[in-house]
């Protein structure tokens, strides 16, 4: 075993999971998130705080501005890096992150060497298309290019419809074909994948609703404020597509009220966890862990005591 990655759905406690891995076992963490690359955007992404890292080495959170982008290929590359510079300190990478397509493409070694990203100027160009043209039109284009594609990925999902145009641009064949070259669900990398769920969904909604209570408090709308004001949400397309941030622009225009604004990025929040549950069930590496028990969330130790036995059953 090369490694351990920790994944799961979101507020399931991932990151205190995979501290406590990383002291039992020597360990450094690879942040494999796709929203904590940005700096300043912290309350809102759930970075983990000095605190909370409890010393141990985080990798790749903070490594860029929000007019940078950053894709999957590029995770790759810099989650390599990472990688070989914890082993050749004889520590063990611990990934930890949400953002299933990020894991699923370090594990099964990246991106076939025909395929090419989408270059910043092309997705700069597309962007530009879409804000004159609309969300509606940039998915007829995409079903134009690669009709399977569109028929995949929903027209308000704006972010994927427009990558998904780029690769069709950028390559010589549509995404939907190079997906087919990208073989799914087999690993090449010696990782053991812990996945954190719920019990059940009224479980997954009370801990997410109370979590979104936490960064109101936390001053998530205060932080959300500064960065609109610094035009981060402008210039970072990720953040504009990620929850938690756009959820609280009525609130911020006077539009609803606090509680109004909470069950707005609870609701939000929900329908996420659900999209990544169903992610990970499609992927054969994962061995799953409830994060919780008769209604109150399992303490970090025992679930490691849990992901212990998982890893060397």
């Amino acid at each position: 075993m090369t490694g351990i990655a920790v994944a799961g759905v979101t507020a399931s406690g991932k990151s205190a999971l995979a501290v406590e891995l990383a002291l039992r076992f020597s360990g450094e963490i690879i942040s494999c998130d796709s929203m904590l690359v940005y700096r300043g955007a912290d309350i809102g992404t759930a970075k983990p705080t000095k605190e909370e890292r409890r010393g141990i080495p985080h990798h790749l959170i903070d490594i860029r501005e929000a007019n940078e982008p950053f894709s999957a290929g590029d995770f790759v590359r810099e989650a390599e890096a990472a990688e070989r510079e914890i082993l050749s300190r004889g520590r063990i990478p611990i990934l930890c992150g949400g953002t299933g397509l990020y894991l699923d493409s370090f594990l099964r070694g990246g991106y076939p060497e025909e395929k090419k990203e989408v270059p910043p100027d092309l997705f700069a160009a597309l962007e530009a298309e879409l804000a004159e043209k609309g969300a509606a039109a940039m998915h007829e284009k995409l079903r134009a290019l690669d009709p399977a594609a569109a028929q995949r990925i929903h027209e308000n999902n704006t972010r994927r419809v427009l990558r998904a145009i780029g690769l069709c641009l950028a390559n010589e064949k549509t995404k939907t074909e190079l997906d087919r070259l990208t073989p799914q669900g087999r690993t090449v990398r010696d990782y053991r994948v812990i996945a954190l769920r719920f019990s059940s969904p009224e479980a997954r909604a009370a801990r997410i609703e109370a979590r979104v209570r936490a960064m109101f408090a936390a001053g998530l709308p205060a932080e959300t404020a500064a960065l609109r004001r610094r035009g981060f949400f402008d210039s970072c397309a990720a953040a504009a597509q990620a929850i938690g941030y756009k959820e609280l622009f009525p609130y911020l225009d006077g539009e609803e009220g606090e509680e109004e604004a909470i069950a707005r990025l609870a609701a939000a929040t929900r329908r996420y966890a659900k999209r990544q549950q169903t992610w990970y069930a499609s992927m054969p590496y994962v061995r799953w862990l409830f994060a919780d028990e008769n209604g109150k969330m399992k303490e970090t130790a025992r679930l490691a005591d849990e992901a212990v036995a998982l890893l060397f059953e």
